[in-house]
């Protein structure tokens, strides 16, 4: 009897201590105990690296087209970007919802909550998959022509935009998981898997391009087969990890209620996204007009662009689960030090890049292409973006952590009025009186200033970090 006492004994101390090692790993991923710098800082770094490492296999199409294939398929590749991201814009909002819903559950600590918004997020993602899926390839050809692509760029740009398109469904269902596992506080895993997508598009490009002379054809396929891994990758961790937000493949379904929480809070980004890109296909509709040597200077640019811009988006990401967690857990303290602390990161960070990019902006353009012409459009972008970073840093720094409170529609109006609503009154009234594309790049800059400033305007006097009654 001593002895099965003793044995019981140490399988209920063992059970304990399991339980708390459980305890300690899900604490370590969350954000609401501890330095905050740290804490939002290191959150950050692996979503930096890992948006940057998508953007470099986005770069790497434009790198290898340009020098294999040419500048009209350079401009190709680049003018395509807008309207995917018009018609994907949808998704990547809901996915953004998402991420918020599933922070404040985890932050809770309601394990059941959780895992009802992790199944309802991947359910959704699939079926907004499909219907892009279906829409992307019906409307490429229309939407390329509507924006005055030029003749000798057309036929590769709607091939381009239809394959990539037929591959979107694992884009949007990878989103959807890396948003999960950043809610988590798990950013790690979403860099290592970018990494190893990353690796594949810039083998594949060069397999498929330079090698068996695909053409843009080629740089989508590739495109097309990375997500698929990173996809692959992503949902296989999430059906295997011990965690709150484990995955069961047979309870992937819409759950109501929560389809309709998440919708609510990612609807705004949502259609903040598809308005804001609407606008930047006018943009490209402006630079169009300048002809193919324009097109892909502006095209260049962009890719290098996103090295600057996406690390703002990611410690702006940073800032929404960071948030999130504290506001579910009721720590207003942290949440308004959080805000400093993601403004500080967002504007140094801004600064020492757009310093870099102007020091070696030839050097740079040069790898896009050996066209002169292509080159100088290219530095003409830098100059009126390079200087400027810091307020879109202001910008989208405060709309994350407006975003992570479950406010979503505050900054869907300030990012609507700045970058969409004033760029196409820009376009509409002030474009006509410059002579080049100088007018076409200002609206940039200008549309940053006015946004950083109603978002301080609101981050000041709104009421966006009072508690809700509760959190269910």
């Amino acid at each position: 009897m001593t002895i099965d006492l003793c044995v019981e004994a140490l399988r209920e101390k063992g059970n304990i201590m399991a339980q708390t090692i459980l305890e300690e790993k899900k604490k370590s991923r969350l954000m609401t105990e501890g330095s905050i710098w740290k804490s939002i800082l290191l959150f950050s770094v692996p979503l930096i690296l890992g948006n940057m490492l998508q953007q470099l296999y986005n770069t790497a199409d434009s790198i290898i087209v340009g020098n294999f294939v040419g500048s009209n398929a350079l401009a190709a590749v680049g003018s395509s970007g807008s309207p995917i991201f018009l018609l994907i814009g949808f998704s990547q909002g809901i996915a953004v919802g998402a991420g918020v819903v599933v922070s404040q559950f985890l932050g809770a600590k309601d394990s059941e909550g959780a895992h009802t918004a992790v199944h309802t997020s991947l359910a959704l993602s699939a079926i907004l998959g499909a219907i892009l899926t279906v829409c992307g390839i019906a409307v490429s050809r229309a939407l390329l022509t509507a924006m005055n692509t030029p003749a000798e760029v057309l036929e590769d740009a709607v091939l381009y935009m239809r394959l990539y398109f037929g591959g979107v469904l694992f884009s949007v269902v990878y989103n959807m998981a890396a948003g999960i596992l950043n809610a988590a506080g798990n950013s790690k895993r979403s860099l290592l898997y970018l990494g190893v997508a990353s690796i594949t598009n810039i083998v594949l490009d060069l397999v498929l391009i330079a090698g068996c002379k695909m053409g843009v054809a080629g740089a989508a396929i590739a495109t097309d087969i990375s997500q698929l891994v990173s996809c692959v990758l992503s949902l296989r961790f999430l059906m295997r990890v011990e965690d709150d937000y484990r995955v069961t493949a047979k309870e992937v379904r819409v759950h109501k209620k929560m389809a309709v929480r998440i919708i609510k809070v990612g609807l705004p980004t949502g259609i903040q996204n598809m308005v804001i890109s609407l606008s930047n296909v006018l943009v490209q509709v402006s630079v169009n007009g300048y002809g193919a040597a324009a097109m892909a200077g502006f095209a260049a640019y962009m890719k290098v662009d996103g090295f600057n811009i996406l690390p703002v988006l990611s410690f702006s990401m940073a800032a929404t689960t960071f948030v999130g967690q504290n506001f579910g857990a009721g720590k207003i303290d942290r949440v308004k030090k959080g805000t400093f602390v993601t403004l500080g990161m967002c504007i140094v960070y801004t600064i020492l890049t757009g310093i870099l990019l102007l020091v070696f902006q030839d050097s740079i353009m040069h790898l896009f292409t050996g066209d002169e012409t292509v080159i100088a459009y290219g530095k003409i972008c830098m100059l009126y973006f390079c200087p400027f970073y810091w307020m879109l840093g202001i910008l989208q720094g405060l709309a994350g952590t407006v975003r992570g409170t479950g406010k979503s529609v505050p900054p869907m109006v300030v990012l609507l009025i700045s970058l969409c609503l004033f760029r196409i009154v820009w376009i509409q009234f002030a474009l006509p009186l410059f002579a080049g594309i100088e007018g076409v790049l200002l609206v940039y800059p200008v549309s940053w200033a006015v946004g950083a400033v109603l978002m301080v305007l609101y981050a000041w006097k709104g009421k966006w970090m009072q508690l809700p009654e509760a959190i269910s």
